[in-house]
């Protein structure tokens, strides 16, 4: 889903901060220092909706410990963090009637923030293209999206979180887990 946004981070080079930085925009968000809407938290994880979602629901699972390599995750925070996603893409999937989802970790390779974070993404949900019956007649077939173009279309259209609907949707997500 993200390949073409992948490779204009290939030959990025990995920024100093990212060694050990405790004033990150997750740290932050974890102090309490940073708003959020938060979805799930405990004491090793916090999970909350994305900025610039992709999607309504678009939400990202965040250990409470700063480390920006989920191979360097220490295992307690990792067990709790794949817990949460599990815990968080069921909440979602009931709370949008929808369970196909994407979920996705970066390490260093395109990763915008750097503290490990799991995002879990709703999929634009199937709708009938056309119908056949002996009463209706299909006049056309639209060929679908190729993949790379559907990957430009969502990135081209993702914009800031509202505020109201966030909300919403953060009430829709919290009363199912």
């Amino acid at each position: 889903m993200t390949s073409f946004i992948i490779k204009a981070h290939a030959d990025r080079p990995v920024p100093e901060a990212w060694q050990a930085d405790p004033d990150c925009p997750f740290c932050r968000i974890i102090r309490g220092e940073a708003s959020a809407f938060r979805l799930y938290e405990n004491d090793h994880v916090v999970a909350f909706l994305d900025i610039l979602p992709l999607r309504p629901g678009h939400a990202l699972v965040v250990p409470k410990t700063h480390c920006p390599r989920v191979s360097e995750l220490p295992p307690e925070f990792a067990a709790a963090t794949g817990m949460a996603v599990s815990t968080v893409a069921r909440a979602m999937t009931e709370a949008l009637e929808n369970t196909r989802l994407n979920v996705v970790c970066n390490q260093e390779y395109a990763q915008a923030v750097p503290h490990v974070h799991y995002h879990i993404i709703p999929a634009p949900k199937l709708g009938p293209s056309f119908t056949t019956s002996e009463t209706t007649k299909v006049d056309h077939v639209v060929e679908p999206l190729t993949q790379k173009e559907m990957h430009k279309l969502e990135f081209e259209n993702r914009g800031l979180l509202d505020d109201e609907e966030a909300k919403a949707m953060a009430e829709r997500i919290r009363a199912r887990l």
